[in-house]
């Protein structure tokens, strides 16, 4: 029933995007980067290139990744709903978190230089791995709840700041967050979708304002976006625990290279 689904509304939004004459490439760079990115972070490592690649200038790149992701981690939202794995209730105080840091990260972004954000960036993700590596089995289940951890909410913001400053590696870092409160690697992707939305939401309505979206790119990103995330947490489920902790250890490894790059 659920993949029928997203056949017919994979099929009918490629007939759309025939008909409006949508960039199809921008279109399956969102399929791969929200793809990868559901699963264990690392859009960026995909998006921003990308679409430099095929022309389009760096500020509009990231306001396009912020809107197309917002959408996507949306998208992903009301599916989780749909199929009751997820409370409105809930997660709304991560919502509302999120937007919050997103707004201050966008903000933030006036005030700090590009390098200084990857270094900062490069410590946080030899933190990640060193942490990945040093946690050699992760839980099945989930044993903490969200009644639990309703004060811990201080860690998401400053993830969400940083997603919001478009740092590299935030949807990994807010994976390994709840990892570390011993939710399974599943709930850890979901909610680390709500994160998600909240941080691009913030950081969108700050970008927005500077001029750079172009919508014939956001909507052919966030229509791409939509689909992968979609297929994303179709998968999620049929991935084994070793086979999650090796893809997120090499999604971490490559964000490494590619930040120390960009620093020397």
């Amino acid at each position: 029933m659920k993949k029928s689904f997203i056949l017919i509304v994979t099929f009918a939004i490629v007939m759309g995007l025939f008909y409006t004459k949508l960039s199809l490439a921008l279109v399956g760079i969102g399929i791969i980067a929200a793809f990868i990115c559901t699963l264990a972070g690392g859009a960026g490592l995909i998006t921003i290139p990308a679409m430099m690649l095929v022309g389009i200038p760096i500020q509009t790149g990231i306001a396009t990744n912020k809107f197309s992701s917002g959408i996507a981690a949306l998208s992903s939202i009301f599916y989780l709903l749909y199929h009751k794995e997820l409370r409105l209730a809930a997660i709304m105080k991560y919502v509302a978190v999120a937007i919050a840091g997103g707004v201050c990260g966008a903000l933030l972004t006036v005030s700090i230089s590009e390098k200084t954000m990857n270094i900062i960036a490069c410590i946080l993700l030899i933190f990640a791995l060193f942490i990945t590596l040093k946690n050699r089995e992760w839980t099945v289940s989930s044993k903490e709840n969200d009644t639990k951890n309703t004060n811990k909410l201080f860690q998401p913001f400053l993830i969400a700041v940083y997603d919001g400053s478009f740092g590299p590696g935030s949807s990994t870092f807010s994976i390994l967050h709840f990892l570390r409160y011993h939710y399974s690697y599943i709930k850890a992707v979901q909610l680390t979708r709500v994160l998600i939305f909240g941080s691009c939401t913030g950081a969108f309505i700050v970008f927005y304002q500077t001029g750079f979206i172009q919508w014939p790119y956001a909507i052919a990103m966030a229509i791409g976006s939509i689909i992968g995330s979609q297929l994303g947490l179709l998968i999620l489920p049929k991935i084994p625990i070793k086979v999650a902790k090796i893809l997120l250890i090499i999604i971490i490894s490559l964000l490494l290279i590619q930040v120390a790059i960009k620093i020397i």
